[in-house]
């Protein structure tokens, strides 16, 4: 049994992130992550693939409330950055903004520990026929 679940399923690539589950409501979700050396670019702030992932996982998880038992993967993905954290938790928001039997469309922002805007996506999610594989 694995004890560093995501929202009841164990994503190994996350917690070797350290991203923190924090909410979800049935189509919305909120993730977040606290800045470190490891995630940094050459600038020493979070790097871009950091801010895609927290962005993706964000809408995803929205998609997957509402098909909990068979959840979504990712099919296309639109990121826009807009600045650079350095320090500090690191919030994403995920909502869904349309959802079907097989595609999930959805929306997400990244915010720094201010409240500032670091980052807009939107998103296209399947819906897949597996069960999850549950811890």
């Amino acid at each position: 049994m694995h004890h560093d679940t995501f929202f009841g399923i164990h994503v190994p690539f996350l917690s070797l992130l350290g991203l923190k589950a924090i909410s979800l409501t049935p189509g919305q979700s909120e993730i977040a992550i606290d800045m470190r050396e490891e995630l940094g670019n050459h600038f020493q702030a979070l790097h871009g693939g950091a801010i895609a992932t927290l962005l993706d996982v964000a809408m995803a998880t929205a998609g997957r409330s509402l098909h909990p038992e068979v959840g979504v993967i990712t099919v296309s993905m639109t990121t826009h950055f807009l600045s650079s954290p350095k320090e500090g938790r690191v919030t994403a928001k995920g909502k869904v903004q349309r959802a079907g039997r097989s595609l999930v469309y959805c929306e997400g922002e990244v915010l720094d520990a201010q409240g500032h805007l670091v980052a807009t996506g939107i998103g296209t999610f399947m819906v897949r026929k597996e069960k999850i594989i549950r811890p």
